[in-house]
């Protein structure tokens, strides 16, 4: 499984990256909502994690796009905030809360893979 991981905070992206990866995940990592939707285009991810506070464009408008471009591409949203009560998150397919232990976001990646038929 293919899995993009948008951040704008490089050292989050090594260590998704790393763990990931041990996974036995195949792991493309994005500095930006513009390169998200660039890598999201030319390598076409079976999933992405997405971060929501991000410079240059926000993790929900990236989210936005994703969804035009393929609807059924499952979103993870990731960040340090709690979003829950925001709408346009709903969008999204799971919500995680930013940790130093990945163990809710490789649970939450291995629901949605099982829930979506992904392998």
């Amino acid at each position: 499984m293919k899995i993009l991981v948008v951040d704008d905070e490089k050292n989050i992206l090594m260590l998704y990256k790393a763990e990931l990866e041990d996974e036995g995940y195949e792991v493309i990592t994005a500095n930006s909502g513009r390169e998200a939707i660039e890598l999201f285009e030319s390598e076409k991810p079976d999933m992405v994690t997405l971060d929501i506070m991000m410079p240059d464009i926000d993790g929900i408008q990236v989210l936005r796009q994703l969804k035009q471009k393929n609807p059924n591409i499952p979103v993870i949203m990731l960040t340090a905030y709690d979003y829950r009560d925001d709408f346009s998150i709903w969008a999204s397919d799971a919500y995680v809360v930013k940790s130093s232990d990945l163990g809710p976001l490789k649970e939450t990646i291995k629901e949605i893979a099982e829930k979506f038929g992904i392998k």
